[in-house]
């Protein structure tokens, strides 16, 4: 394949700039790892599969269309009214010219991306291989042979200001996009908006209103109108699987003209300027699409709006994409009951009836969130592509670098949970799931030091060789048998430090000396010490106490403070806020909140004691969870604070988990770093959503899960 990469960006933005950071001294600069759930396996690439209006047709030619760099998905096909505005983007249409052959049209692809650790989204104009070498055959999926790529938005609204970017389209003139770089200041509040850009003259605006947050933009065929998924003004109340939103309409001009279409749905789709597909999951708990009907006169209101169910119960069908020029079909993502894996089928509606597509030419890999081309004739998704063209790499990476929003602090995802350093920074231990593994911080001499289930790994503060960790199942009730462990992992011995019930998150003092934990021996989980070395039989301090849950503990670097997180607001609730403690049990303090019901969790002091980094809901959640892999709490961002409860500041922005960050003590140069153990493992490990897997109960009495390419 021959890149034709076009660095450069090529909109200015309205939008204000940010001052620029100014330059740190070395001792000024540190470093944060933390963990996401599963998002180093991804290898997400985008490929297409052509639509024969033969529907007896079997699939064939699956082609990729995105290089192989970073994750790569939700991708957009702009329609033939588009790609003029899109070509003139680029540098060298003449190029682009050479490059098409009389008989095929190169494939043009809008998406988006993480390369480079920082969202962003691409155009892409791509070139199949001859027609001489095309397949007839059995290859996975045929060769791009020519490329010319191209960043869409400019480094003030990517970089001068780290977001998430997501659900692209292209209208006419216009790039219409969900965005997260503006901060509601509101806890617990999404951050997510639709905007457009205008590629004439890069004006970028704002479409969705100040207090709403809109996700899951589809732009009508004629450009004048999108659709969103939408909260409207009553805001997240903390859901995970199905969000309660709305379906919205408004001008895609200026974002005037809003108004609700549909009550309870998400993930819009415009089949004609009337007629919209969404999913919902229904009283009889199927996630199902619909088609919402607008009228041809008079008012839009939910009541005027005809609602319909498309496709039936006994099928998880969810993320519909519709053809304005081929209203016969929609793609789907489908989870039936006999399969594990999420797939993308047609649904034709004049036979009521499914047709498979890439269950028939990959089985064993998850197929997520369709889109179509206008005119029906090719459907798009993104799916792991493995470990082959891995971007270049041969190995996984130890650490992903994240692009920061604060220019002192290099960023990194790593894939262990747990993450934590040793004293001279040279050696990082995490959780495996089972067990505890060890590695260089060059990703050098990986080694699993505890094999049996282990937890809140933390390393000595002064024994450069001792790994402190809860042994035993997580999430366990207070009566459970979970000891805190010392593992000298050079020695590979393995101490009992407690005795008695469910005791975790060990975090050692400065000094080596002491070891403060939470534990349930009692009933509730409260705070306790224990010597670091004798553990209980060296005596056991107390230091909180209440019906309520206190845990998460960090010991600052000068001993007199202890961070914790606690629902001692609402005990049982769920909901966890930050406290501060002296070790000696004084000077109780909240220190951040993320709102009624909110959960900030696993607080880490910096090295220099002044901040703490925690994970939090306090930005509510970014985009519809269904759109993406499992993730258990997919509202999970990193953030700083200062002791004194000010300078709250948001470090990552995606629709992941991230978790259980931890502070570096000494910077890392913020650059991937791969595992050296003789080549990459398996890709594609991750899950799709647990609760997708939960069929509703009926399903075998009426043998709905024979369902395969049936009408109903």
């Amino acid at each position: 394949m021959k890149p034709y990469p076009l660095v450069f960006f090529l909109l200015h933005l309205l939008l204000p700039l940010s001052p620029a950071s100014p330059d740190h001294d070395a001792g000024d600069l540190t470093s944060i790892v933390f963990t996401t759930l599963g998002r180093l396996e991804y290898a997400f690439d985008i490929y297409t599969l052509r639509i024969f209006h033969d529907q007896s047709t079997s699939p064939v030619g699956e082609i990729r269309i995105t290089d192989g760099q970073s994750v790569n998905f939700n991708g957009h096909f702009p329609s033939p009214s588009s790609t003029s505005s899109l070509l003139r983007l680029l540098p060298n249409e003449t190029l682009v010219k050479t490059l098409t052959r009389p008989d095929s049209s190169p494939l043009q692809l809008v998406y988006v991306t993480e390369r480079d650790g920082v969202s962003n989204i691409y155009y892409d104009v791509v070139f199949e291989a001859d027609r001489d070498q095309k397949i007839s055959s059995r290859r996975s999926a045929m060769e791009v042979v020519d490329r010319v790529q191209v960043p869409l938005l400019s480094t003030n609204l990517v970089k001068n200001k780290v977001s998430m970017k997501d659900r692209p389209s292209v209208a006419g003139d216009y790039l219409v996009y969900v965005s997260t770089h503006e901060n509601t200041n509101v806890p617990r509040t999404s951050w997510a908006a639709v905007y457009s850009t205008e590629f004439k003259s890069g004006v970028t605006r704002r479409l969705t209103p100040y207090g709403v947050a809109d996700f899951s933009p589809a732009v009508s065929p004629s450009g004048k109108l999108t659709a969103v998924a939408s909260y409207g003004g009553k805001g997240w109340d903390g859901e995970v699987e199905e969000l309660s939103t709305d379906i919205y309409i408004f001008s895609t001009g200026d974002g005037s003209r809003r108004v609700k279409v549909v009550q309870h749905g998400g993930w819009p789709s415009w089949a004609d300027e009337s007629t919209i597909y969404f999913h919902r999951r229904g009283e009889d708990q199927w996630w199902s699409i619909y088609r919402a009907i607008l009228p041809s006169y008079g008012e839009i209101t939910t009541d005027s709006v005809v609602i319909e169910r498309v496709t039936p119960p006994g099928i998880h069908a969810f993320t519909p994409a519709a053809s304005p020029e081929n209203k016969n079909l929609i793609a789907l993502a489908t989870r039936r009951p006999n399969s594990s894996f999420r797939h993308i089928e047609l649904f034709y509606l004049d036979k009521n009836e499914f047709k498979e597509l890439t269950r028939l030419v990959s089985p064993q890999t998850h197929h997520i969130n369709p889109f179509i081309s206008s005119d029906g004739s090719r459907v798009g998704y993104h799916k792991c592509r493995g470990n082959s063209n891995n971007g270049g790499r041969s190995s996984d990476l130890l650490l992903e670098n994240i692009e920061s929003p604060v220019s002192s602090i290099s960023l990194f995802r790593t894939n262990g949970s747990f993450p934590t350093f040793s004293p001279a920074g040279d050696r990082l231990a995490y959780s495996d799931f089972p067990g505890i593994s060890v590695v260089n911080i060059d990703g050098t001499n990986l080694r699993h030091v505890y094999d049996d289930l282990a937890f809140s790994t933390v390393w000595d503060k002064v024994r450069n060789d001792v790994v402190y960790a809860a042994g035993g199942p997580d999430f366990a009730p207070e009566s459970a048998k979970v000891d805190i462990l010392s593992i000298n992992v050079d020695q590979l011995t393995v101490k009992k430090l407690t005795t008695n019930g469910n005791n975790a998150f060990p975090s050692p003092s400065p000094d080596g000396k002491q070891i403060v934990f939470r534990s349930g021996r009692t009933g509730h989980k409260n705070l306790y010490i224990i010597d670091a070395v004798d553990g209980e039989e060296g005596g056991l301090q107390r230091l909180t106490n209440g019906p309520w849950t206190d845990t998460m503990c960090s010991w600052s670097p000068d001993g007199d403070w202890i961070a914790f997180a606690s629902d001692r607001d609402d005990p049982g609730s769920g909901s966890f806020a930050l406290y501060l403690i002296h070790p000696n049990g004084t000077g109780l303090r909240r220190l951040v909140h993320s709102g009624l019901g909110g959960r900030t969790n696993h607080p880490f002091f910096s090295p220099d004691g002044k901040r703490l980094t925690f994970t939090s809901d306090y930005t509510g959640i970014s985009a519809e969870p269904i759109s993406n892999p499992h993730q258990y709490q997919p509202y999970g961002e990193i953030f700083t604070i200062k002791l004194d409860g000010s300078d709250l500041t948001r470090l990552t922005h995606n629709s992941y988990e991230d978790g259980t960050p931890v502070w570096a003590p000494k910077y890392i140069r913020p650059s991937n770093v791969e595992l050296q153990v003789g080549g990459a493992k398996s890709s594609c490990r991750f899950e799709d959503l647990h609760w997708l897997n939960k069929m509703p109960s009926y399903v075998e009495e009426l043998g709905l899960n024979k369902l395969c390419g049936a009408g109903f």
